[in-house]
Protein backbone atom coordinates (compact mmCIF):
# COMPACT_ATOMS: atom_id res chain seq x y z
CA UNK A 1 0.00 0.00 0.00
CA UNK A 2 1.26 3.27 -1.08
CA UNK A 3 -0.10 6.74 0.60
CA UNK A 4 -0.89 9.24 -2.71
CA UNK A 5 -1.79 11.61 -0.50
CA UNK A 6 -2.12 13.17 2.82
CA UNK A 7 -5.25 15.81 3.57
CA UNK A 8 -5.07 17.79 6.58
CA UNK A 9 -8.87 18.52 8.33
CA UNK A 10 -9.53 21.34 9.58
CA UNK A 11 -13.08 22.74 11.15
CA UNK A 12 -13.55 26.24 10.67
CA UNK A 13 -16.54 28.21 12.14
CA UNK A 14 -17.09 30.49 9.07
CA UNK A 15 -16.83 28.17 6.01
CA UNK A 16 -17.65 30.85 3.34
CA UNK A 17 -15.11 33.35 5.08
CA UNK A 18 -11.81 30.76 5.68
CA UNK A 19 -11.89 29.48 2.22
CA UNK A 20 -10.08 32.84 0.74
CA UNK A 21 -7.55 32.45 3.07
CA UNK A 22 -6.79 29.02 1.80
CA UNK A 23 -6.86 29.40 -2.01
CA UNK A 24 -5.00 32.48 -1.68
CA UNK A 25 -2.47 29.72 0.93
CA UNK A 26 -2.61 26.90 -1.51
CA UNK A 27 -3.01 28.74 -4.99
CA UNK A 28 -6.01 26.59 -5.49
CA UNK A 29 -9.70 27.07 -5.85
CA UNK A 30 -12.01 25.10 -3.76
CA UNK A 31 -14.34 22.60 -4.47
CA UNK A 32 -17.45 22.25 -2.31
CA UNK A 33 -19.54 19.63 -1.21
CA UNK A 34 -21.98 18.50 1.77
CA UNK A 35 -21.56 15.22 3.69
CA UNK A 36 -23.04 13.82 6.79
CA UNK A 37 -24.45 17.16 7.41
CA UNK A 38 -21.15 19.37 7.63
CA UNK A 39 -20.15 22.08 4.40
CA UNK A 40 -16.97 21.14 3.62
CA UNK A 41 -14.49 22.66 1.20
CA UNK A 42 -11.51 20.96 -0.16
CA UNK A 43 -8.87 23.41 -0.81
CA UNK A 44 -5.21 22.04 -1.83
CA UNK A 45 -3.99 19.65 0.95
CA UNK A 46 -6.88 21.08 3.57
CA UNK A 47 -10.62 19.75 3.73
CA UNK A 48 -12.25 22.73 6.08
CA UNK A 49 -15.63 21.61 7.18
CA UNK A 50 -18.33 23.86 9.23
CA UNK A 51 -21.60 22.71 10.57
CA UNK A 52 -23.30 22.12 13.29
CA UNK A 53 -21.41 20.74 16.55
CA UNK A 54 -22.26 17.19 16.55
CA UNK A 55 -22.16 16.66 13.50
CA UNK A 56 -18.70 18.60 12.75
CA UNK A 57 -17.34 16.13 16.10
CA UNK A 58 -17.82 12.90 13.89
CA UNK A 59 -15.56 14.95 10.79
CA UNK A 60 -13.28 16.09 13.61
CA UNK A 61 -12.59 12.93 15.09
CA UNK A 62 -10.88 11.75 11.93
CA UNK A 63 -7.46 12.50 12.12
CA UNK A 64 -6.54 12.78 8.55
CA UNK A 65 -7.25 11.12 5.02
CA UNK A 66 -5.49 9.24 3.39
CA UNK A 67 -5.27 9.05 -0.43
CA UNK A 68 -4.15 5.39 -1.69
CA UNK A 69 -4.40 4.23 -5.39
CA UNK A 70 -6.21 1.02 -4.03
CA UNK A 71 -9.20 1.53 -1.50
CA UNK A 72 -9.72 -2.28 -1.13
CA UNK A 73 -6.36 -3.17 -0.96
CA UNK A 74 -5.08 -0.40 1.23
CA UNK A 75 -8.27 -1.39 3.73
CA UNK A 76 -7.13 -5.38 3.41
CA UNK A 77 -3.26 -4.50 3.55
CA UNK A 78 -3.84 -2.36 6.83
CA UNK A 79 -6.15 -4.65 8.59
CA UNK A 80 -3.70 -7.41 8.35
CA UNK A 81 -1.52 -5.32 9.67
CA UNK A 82 -4.00 -4.57 12.71
CA UNK A 83 -5.86 -1.90 11.96
CA UNK A 84 -9.87 -2.34 12.64
CA UNK A 85 -12.45 -1.13 10.67
CA UNK A 86 -14.54 1.77 11.57
CA UNK A 87 -16.74 1.94 8.52
CA UNK A 88 -17.10 -0.22 5.34
CA UNK A 89 -15.61 0.98 2.09
CA UNK A 90 -18.61 3.02 0.60
CA UNK A 91 -19.01 5.88 -2.15
CA UNK A 92 -19.12 9.79 -1.51
CA UNK A 93 -19.34 12.78 -3.31
CA UNK A 94 -15.42 12.43 -4.00
CA UNK A 95 -15.08 8.94 -4.85
CA UNK A 96 -15.29 5.51 -2.19
CA UNK A 97 -13.82 6.16 1.62
CA UNK A 98 -13.21 3.77 4.40
CA UNK A 99 -12.78 4.76 7.73
CA UNK A 100 -10.03 2.56 9.97
CA UNK A 101 -8.74 2.71 13.40
CA UNK A 102 -4.68 1.80 13.44
CA UNK A 103 -3.47 -0.11 16.07
CA UNK A 104 -1.84 2.68 18.11
CA UNK A 105 -5.80 4.41 18.26
CA UNK A 106 -5.30 7.00 15.62
CA UNK A 107 -8.79 6.97 13.65
CA UNK A 108 -7.87 8.03 9.20
CA UNK A 109 -10.08 8.30 6.16
CA UNK A 110 -8.87 6.07 3.35
CA UNK A 111 -10.03 7.37 -0.11
CA UNK A 112 -9.42 6.29 -3.51
CA UNK A 113 -11.35 4.29 -6.54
Amino acid sequence: MAIEAVVLRQRVEDLDAAVPFYEKLTGSTASRFAFAGVSLASVGPFLLFSGPDEAAQRVAGVAATLAVADLDAAVEEAVAAGAAVVAPASPTPNGHRAVLRHPCGGVFEYVGP
